[in-house]
């Protein structure tokens, strides 16, 4: 047996953990080669045939990956799996043909947990109810209460939740600039206006030019930095839900009329850029890494690709990310809205498929396997000494960028589970990026209504929600004031944003009694 195997298994209850920052994993990488085989052996009885395991699953890349690392991952997992891949631009519509001729595989990756055929069939019956298994196999065991709710339908859990980030967004900015006008790390949003409203007016950049600004958003009020800032005023994320089940729309609040009026202050005083409003998520980033301004609102890792555009424009930008950012100072106030409560969605098993529970919990001991240390490693990084090599500290260089992008990053996607684990990239600021996003989950504000049910949010809720777009822009752009800001709400629940409400609170009681 692979003499780091016991040590892998005493610490495998730790892999699977999202909202806590285990850090007790004990990737060997090492050993993630041959050594894996002897460990799937040892774990499987050393004699048991392999299982074939059919996945119908969604591919993130141009082309599906080589047998190089599969091969790895069936010795360690001891299964023979065979891929039936998706593109992810044709997924709703491959997947919503799929489940309606029945025509799946024995787990099936369900990322779209919003689209209407995948909730109807979830709710139908088609597919396995898992909560009852889990706590049969370590590291599904660990998946968090939380997490389960969060992926539940109905209070069903339908599958294995893939466990994401729980809230990976922050702030970050150009370190140097801070230094070269004297400033210190801002911990208020008060501070930070004053850093944005320095790097505007006082030449950071020292070209005798007045050519920077303060902020470089897009026109996104959820992954650029409008949600983040709600944020640090208190705004819940999506809706809020108080002790008698009564649910409230985040636009409704006063956090989020606070984070409007911050963002009109930074717009009337030209502290961020005056077309952030049209500004697409690419050309924000390049405008940045050109030195057009010095904050960045968004995810945290985003930092090393933003240092990477930079090489040969910026050589001498720094960087520093900053995630503990208040409204009032206090730090009890500090929080962090969660994408999606951690949730990327699930890998379900359809009955069509997996005929009875000892079917069934061969596919959870196989998820299982996929969420331990080594297979992560496989799955991430590629086999040690092939595609990566890895320092003591566990510290992950890759050798050859195309042959692992070739060969390994077309498996990144079909991670179970991708927080906890100690092998990490090498670059100081992804490990920094990743060590804040682990801090984050303790601070992560959910949205309490992310696995409700409401028919007509499902019908109209995009529609409704222009009108809500629409007219937070015009108020930070300055063409309508407060009172005609309530009016679109009031326009919003007209036209069916009251049903929402009620539909959401009459859903969460039903699962909250």
């Amino acid at each position: 047996m692979n003499r780091n195997y016991k040590k892998l298994a005493a610490l495998m209850l730790c892999s699977g953990l999202l909202l806590t920052a285990c850090g007790g994993n004990a990737n060997n990488n090492s050993k993630a080669g041959s050594e894996n085989a002897a460990a799937s052996a040892g774990a499987n009885g050393g004699t048991q045939a392999k299982t074939k395991i059919s996945w119908l699953n969604v591919l993130h890349t141009a082309s599906p990956p080589t047998d190089t690392v599969l091969n790895k991952i069936e010795e360690f997992t001891n299964a023979d799996i065979e891929f039936s891949w998706i593109p992810d631009a044709s997924k709703e519509e491959r997947i919503n043909t799929s489940l309606a001729s029945d025509s799946l595989a024995d787990i099936v990756t369900l990322t779209i947990l919003d689209n209407s055929s995948v909730r109807n069939a979830l709710k139908s019956g088609m597919f396995w109810e898992v909560s009852p298994y889990l706590d049969e196999f370590p590291n599904l065991a660990a998946i968090s209460r939380d997490t389960r709710t969060s992926a539940s339908i109905e209070g069903k859990l339908y599958g294995v939740p893939f466990q994401k980030s729980k809230a990976r967004n922050g702030v970050i900015i150009r370190k140097d600039w801070l230094d070269k006008l004297g400033l210190a790390v801002p911990k208020t949003t008060a501070e930070l206006k004053e850093v944005a409203k320095a790097f505007t007016e006082q030449d950071p950049d020292g070209n005798g030019k007045k050519d920077t600004t303060g902020f470089m958003d897009r026109s996104d009020l959820v992954f650029g930095a409008f949600k983040t800032l709600g944020s640090y005023f208190g705004t819940p994320n999506n809706w809020g839900v108080d002790d008698a089940g009564v649910m409230t729309p985040e636009f409704a609040t006063e956090g989020y009329i606070q984070t409007m009026d911050y963002m009109k202050a930074l717009y009337d005083g030209g502290y961020i850029n005056q077309d952030f409003a049209v500004t697409a998520k690419n050309d924000q980033q390049q405008n940045f890494a050109q030195g057009k301004a010095g904050i960045y609102v968004g995810a945290l890792f985003d930092s090393k690709n933003l240092l990477n555009l930079a090489k040969g424009v910026q050589d001498g930008m720094e960087l520093v990310m900053v995630n503990d950012i208040t409204s009032t100072g206090k730090p009890e106030d500090r929080a962090i809205w969660s994408s999606s409560n951690g949730i990327g969605g699930l890998l379900s098993f359809p009955k069509s498929e997996v005929k009875d529970e000892a079917e069934l919990k061969r596919l959870l001991k196989f998820v299982n396997d996929l969420m331990s240390d080594e297979v992560y490693a496989l799955m991430t990084y590629g086999i040690e000494g092939v595609h990566y090599t890895a320092d003591a500290n566990l510290a992950v260089t890759i050798k050859d960028t195309d042959l692992w992008q070739q060969e390994v990053q077309p498996f990144a996607a079909s991670r179970p589970n991708e927080t906890g684990y100690k092998i990490h990239d090498a670059d100081p600021l992804k490990v920094e990026a990743e060590r804040l996003i682990q801090e984050n989950a303790e601070y992560g504000v959910l949205n309490p209504a992310f696995s409700l049910e409401s028919e007509t949010n499902t019908a109209q809720g995009s529609e409704l929600q222009k009108i809500i777009t629409d007219a937070t822009y015009k108020y930070i752009l300055g063409k309508i004031g407060l009172d005609e800001f309530k009016g679109e709400i009031d326009k919003w629940k007209k036209s069916g944003g009251s049903k929402i409400i009620s539909e959401y609170e009459a859903a969460y009681k039903a699962v909250n009694p």
